[in-house]
């Protein structure tokens, strides 16, 4: 029975999705998209994002003001996950020690309080497009965690080189 053999495989002989996608030109796409995202959002929020948004009505100032911070907490996110598994590719962390880092990095979830229409309308066009990016890496990202994640087994968590530069990520969003 030619099919039989499929159910029988040695399980060492399976790939661990998670090493060989981090490894890959797909993830250094990916990386590459996050991180010019974060730049690119981080360079429209400190010039002409906060120049929109005095223009704004009151109430839409706020609906700015709100959604610039949930905005930078998901790029914060995105890319501490990124440098995570950026640092299982360069071989700085193993794929446990990227397993412990997940208690630190949270990708939390997708915010299920979108706001109506009539408030995103309000809100600068660029602003507007920065959210959709990313929320739709976001989404990607999570994807691709759960399908790495089901690779890994759940360790004791312990410190890591990679906090520091999430601390960084952390400290350049709120001078931003």
């Amino acid at each position: 029975m030619v099919g039989m053999d499929v159910m029988f495989r040695d399980p060492r002989d399976t790939v661990n999705f998670g090493e060989t996608f981090v490894s890959s030109e797909a993830f250094r796409t990916l990386f590459r998209e996050g991180m010019t995202l974060v730049e690119e959002t981080a360079a429209y929020l400190d010039g002409p994002g906060r120049d929109e948004s005095r223009l704004l009505s009151r109430h839409a100032a706020l609906t700015y003001a709100s959604e610039s911070m949930r905005l930078t907490t998901r790029l914060m996110q995105i890319a501490s996950w990124l440098l995570v598994q950026r640092a299982v590719a360069e071989g700085e962390l193993t794929l446990s020690e990227a397993q412990q880092e997940k208690t630190r990095v949270r990708l939390g979830t997708s915010e299920s309080q979108d706001l109506p229409a009539a408030a995103v309308a309000e809100l600068p066009l660029t602003l507007q497009a920065l959210i959709g990016h990313a929320k739709r890496l976001h989404a990607r990202i999570r994807h691709l965690d759960s399908l790495i994640s089901d690779d890994r087994p759940t360790p004791a968590p312990r410190e890591s080189p990679v906090f520091a530069q999430q601390d960084l990520l952390r400290a350049a969003f709120r001078s931003a």
